[in-house]
């Protein structure tokens, strides 16, 4: 059954923004990110619309176009501050801990190479399985594994650093 472009910007549009915002790490390109693809998808709706799952293939498209664009503009911006509240706007009161939090895993993110990253995002915030992701991704079952193994010891490298001076440990940990 064919779904029209108005009804699925309507039922789907907040939770592709999310993802994208995940993906990102920055509100304000997630959408940049989000009307490009959807602006390509409008074109192509009929082939799109006509898919069991159209939101699997946008949520590729936005992969595809974060990394195009990191690629692009990697060369030409100065890279934006990962610690962009991607909550900024909302009406709810600030809750500083999960911000915190947030800014934290996004710094975190913002390490790894596009690939890598949209991996992680595709497995722990979507909960996709690897085959899904491949699919998304345009890639094999193995490279998605490959790519989670690299990513996630990078993460693991990088939170066993030893902190620079005269920045907090976090607690339990000491300076022997």
């Amino acid at each position: 059954m064919a779904v029209s472009f108005d009804d699925f910007v309507a039922d789907r549009l907040a939770p592709v923004l999310r993802f994208a915002g995940v993906l990102t790490g920055d509100r304000h390109l997630a959408e940049d990110v989000v009307q490009d693809v959807l602006v390509k998808a409008h074109r192509s709706w009929d082939r799109i619309g006509g898919l069991d799952v159209p939101e699997a293939y946008v949520r590729r498209m936005v992969v595809n176009e974060y990394v195009s664009w990191r690629r692009k503009w990697a060369r030409i911006v100065p890279r934006a501050d990962v610690g962009d509240d991607l909550d900024r706007g909302r009406s709810e009161p600030d809750h500083a801990g999960r911000l915190a939090e947030r800014a934290d895993l996004e710094q975190r993110l913002a390490i790894l190479p596009a690939r890598q990253r949209a991996v992680l995002v595709l497995r722990y915030y979507e909960q996709l399985t690897d085959a899904e992701i491949a699919d998304a991704l345009g890639c094999g079952v193995g490279t998605v594994r490959g790519y989670a193994s690299r990513g996630l010891a990078t993460l693991r490298i990088a939170a066993a650093e030893p902190a620079a001076p005269g920045v907090p440990l976090r607690k339990g940990d000491s300076r022997a």
